[in-house]
């Protein structure tokens, strides 16, 4: 019995080749990937037409799987099983299991909080959001170009440093040709950043100047300004965020 329970209760897989226990960072990343999905349904929703219902949803599922994967084994994680499904066919990646914990600790901690202010008093307001907001950014993170923000916060309070970090970041190394940034390319991002700010901004101008001009002015056109709110934004509360949306205030 105490074999069977031990065979289950643990946290990261022994592997001969490392001295720490490792999880697959692969299917960790594809999990974080899954997460990240519907946390942002669930935050728009309660963004753009402040339902707070599908966010409840999430918080309850995401606490139960990150209770899971900390608690018992990451390995019955029901997000972590479909990230095993999704990447079954590629190349496993080692990572220390650790500073994994530590990681999802900190998620853990925020899904805690999260579900005693919306679910449990029902507590709506930015607060929620801006929690929900912190979650999305360290899903993202992840599942986006593999860095595990836990994992350097890891390092801060733990004088054994993380071992078998993702993209072998943890060894000091010399970067690649391949890798290396020249500065022509630092000006190519400052330009398009730029370019992108500066019609936004002319965007904005040309709908001013054109109000300013004629603030009764109606366009026939309706790929340029209808407000005329449908009836499916009316039904599902969306009316003044519609009108938002297509400049109408």
């Amino acid at each position: 019995m105490g074999k069977t329970i031990k065979n289950i209760f643990y946290f990261g897989e022994k592997i001969k080749e490392f001295d720490v226990r490792v999880l697959n960072e692969r299917e960790v990343r594809a999990s974080a990937g899954i997460l990240f999905c519907f946390a942002m349904i669930a935050f728009m929703n309660a963004w753009l037409i402040g339902n707070f219902n599908i966010l409840k949803i999430f918080i309850i599922t995401f606490l139960i799987d990150f209770f899971i994967r900390i608690f018992i084994n990451p390995k019955y994680s029901p997000s972590i099983i479909l990230g095993r499904i999704m990447v079954r066919n590629q190349k496993p990646e080692y990572v220390g299991a650790p500073q994994k914990r530590f990681a999802w600790g900190i998620g853990f901690i925020l899904a805690i909080t999260m579900f005693f202010i919306v679910v449990v008093n029902n507590i709506l307001g930015p607060i929620n959001l801006f929690i929900c907001l912190a979650c999305l950014i360290l899903l993202f993170f992840e599942t986006a170009f593999g860095i595990c923000i836990g994992c350097i916060v890891y390092n801060l309070f733990n004088k054994e440093r993380a071992k078998l970090c993702p993209g072998g970041i943890c060894e000091i190394k010399k970067k690649e040709p391949i890798q290396k940034i020249n500065f022509a390319q630092i000006v190519i991002v400052i330009l398009f950043i730029l370019s992108l700010v500066s019609i936004s901004y002319l965007g904005v101008m040309d709908q001013n100047i054109a109000h300013n001009a004629n603030p009764n002015f109606e366009s026939n056109d309706q790929n340029i300004t209808d407000c005329r709110v449908p009836d499916w934004a009316i039904s599902m509360g969306h009316e003044k965020e519609y009108k938002l949306h297509h400049g109408c205030e």
